[in-house]
């Protein structure tokens, strides 16, 4: 299932794609987020004869396809072309940052540089949704856990995040840097998440072109190791880490600026579009 969330902002109702076609789920769950996103509400939803629902009509803004998502938890420097174009060394654990919620935008909402910015990039991620609560799990159990996946932009301010003096977490939790869907896939439509084509382009020109299978901890690595650190929710979403072609590792480095429309997209999981704008 290709799960939405359409409407305004702090006011999107549920959807189900239906081949092209969206349709209204709000007569049968409130929303999606940790309370519908279980196994048993999900194979209700999986049962439900799609025909059957309202058709959205006209083109509603499409919101973060999870609503009242937990923890947005990142892991960082987890491709290793990507570390090899940043020069940094391969991490041996997964490194992880959090990125506050109020980041969390929809997939074609604008992004807006803050005040201050000097190096504003683009990062595109395989987002994972944990489903059921999940602690002390291991690698081999771990996908049974998940939900389903989704695009995410980690957009990152890089003079915030490496000069303002302490975690990464500071130049990645800017409002609207957490552009999130547009679909929750559900797991299972992802035969592999490891196997998963992503690409990324700024104005027209492909920046990064990548694939899940170089990621250095695998989804089921990632969610063994931050059980083991914490409980983890259902809603709770975690970003993955980024394929080469950021604008930090060019050269010279290249950064965003006003106008600059970046365009997102993971093999089965949907596309994104997003205008940069100047924060007031």
């Amino acid at each position: 299932m290709k799960l939405v969330r359409y409407g305004d902002v702090g006011a999107e109702k549920p959807g189900m794609m239906d081949g092209e076609t969206l349709r209204d789920l709000s007569g049968v769950i409130d929303d999606i987020n940790g309370a519908t996103l279980g196994d048993d509400n999900l194979a209700k939803l999986r049962d439900i004869d799609p025909a059957t629902l309202p058709a959205v009509d006209g083109n509603p803004r499409i919101g973060a396809c999870v609503g009242d998502i937990g923890k947005f938890l990142c892991i960082g420097l987890n491709y290793s072309d990507h570390a090899a174009e940043t020069g940094a060394a391969i991490p041996e654990h997964p490194i992880l940052f959090f990125k506050a919620n109020s980041a969390i935008v929809g997939p074609n909402d604008d992004v807006y540089m803050p005040r201050g910015s000097e190096k504003t990039d683009w990062e595109v991620e395989l987002g994972v949704v944990i489903g059921t609560t999940c602690k002390y799990v291991s690698k081999d159990e771990a996908l049974d856990y998940v939900a389903g996946y989704c695009v995410v932009n980690d957009v990152s301010e890089r003079h915030f995040q490496a000069n303002l003096t302490g975690q990464w977490t500071k130049g990645k939790s800017c409002d609207t840097f957490g552009p999130t869907g547009p679909y929750l896939v559900t797991r299972d439509e992802v035969a592999d998440p490891q196997n998963l084509a992503m690409s990324l382009d700024v104005n027209g020109k492909r920046m990064q072109t990548g694939n899940t299978a170089t990621m250095i901890f695998t989804v089921a690595e990632i969610i063994e190791h931050l059980s083991q650190l914490m409980t983890l929710h259902p809603g709770d979403v975690i970003t993955t880490g980024t394929p080469p072609g950021v604008g930090l590792g060019m050269k010279p480095p290249t950064f965003l600026k006003v106008g600059d429309v970046m365009e997102l997209e993971i093999e089965s999981l949907g596309k994104q579009r997003q205008e940069v704008k100047q924060d007031a």
